[in-house]
């Protein structure tokens, strides 16, 4: 899965790619940008291609491209779409990151990098392809796939959130206040002070989103879906430690 692009020199390009048994991969397509490139739009961002690479010292070299299936250009021709999978790319490059210091030494499920020092990243794979593919489909609304995918990326990298249990002592809810450093809902007993006091139906909407079940989260109202939107960015700023670019444009747009 192509996740983003990077101008090398006069015509080549660096290709950041998620792959689901090597994890994330950095790679140089050379000649790319020439009119005349045999490798077309396959390396564009998220396409999902099957490519033939040459290991080499810092960045592979990409020498043969095919595409499986062009998620890019449909996602493309809506722009909420398109805004809600740039987020989901600029995610899934942070949560797989090899780099020991930025995200941690662990992988996901806890599983340390493998001897080239990439981390594997399976599960990461298939959510980022569930959700690319939902999008092109558009099975549901682009920013209500971004909530959901955002969340159980941060759940599969070991942030998960609660949202039917209160997050510190586990007591069973709904609860009205939700804080995010804590890792959700909170009861009265265990709230701390600035927590937020969303809506229940914002509760409910969170709950849906994370446990994927589409029949609430599509009946939602749409102040539900402003404040859930929120306490998601919020989360993942807390534990990324950034605000994600590709978010805060999707923030300033209606």
């Amino acid at each position: 899965m192509v996740l983003r692009t990077y101008k090398l020199g006069e015509a080549d390009r660096i290709i950041v790619l998620l792959t689901p048994g090597h994890g994330q991969i950095r790679a140089v397509a050379k000649g790319v940008r020439r009119t005349t490139s045999k490798f077309g739009a396959t390396l564009e961002p998220f396409m999902l291609s099957r490519l033939q690479l040459v290991r080499g010292r810092n960045l592979d070299i990409i020498t043969q491209a095919e595409s499986v299936t062009p998620y890019g250009q449909w996602i493309a021709q809506d722009y909420d779409a398109y805004s809600a999978a740039s987020a989901m790319v600029e995610t899934a490059e942070r949560l797989t990151v090899s780099d020991i210091g930025e995200v941690g030494e662990l992988g996901e499920r806890g599983e340390p990098p493998r001897p080239d020092g990439r981390v594997e990243a399976p599960s990461q794979y298939r959510l980022l392809h569930g959700a690319l593919a939902a999008l092109a489909r558009g099975t549901h609304a682009p920013r209500l796939l971004l909530y959901s995918y955002l969340l159980r990326s941060l759940a599969t990298a070991g942030w998960a959130a609660s949202f039917t249990t209160c997050s510190r002592c586990g007591a069973p809810g709904p609860h009205r206040s939700v804080n995010v450093t804590l890792g959700g809902s909170v009861c009265d007993d265990c709230r701390p002070p600035g927590s937020a006091t969303p809506a229940p139906a914002t509760v409910e909407l969170l709950a849906a989103l994370q446990s994927g079940r589409w029949e609430v989260a599509d009946a939602a109202p749409e102040q539900a879906h402003r404040e859930a939107a929120g306490i998601v960015s919020g989360y993942l700023q807390f534990h990324l430690e950034r605000h994600l670019k590709s978010l805060s444009v999707m923030d300033q747009s209606p």
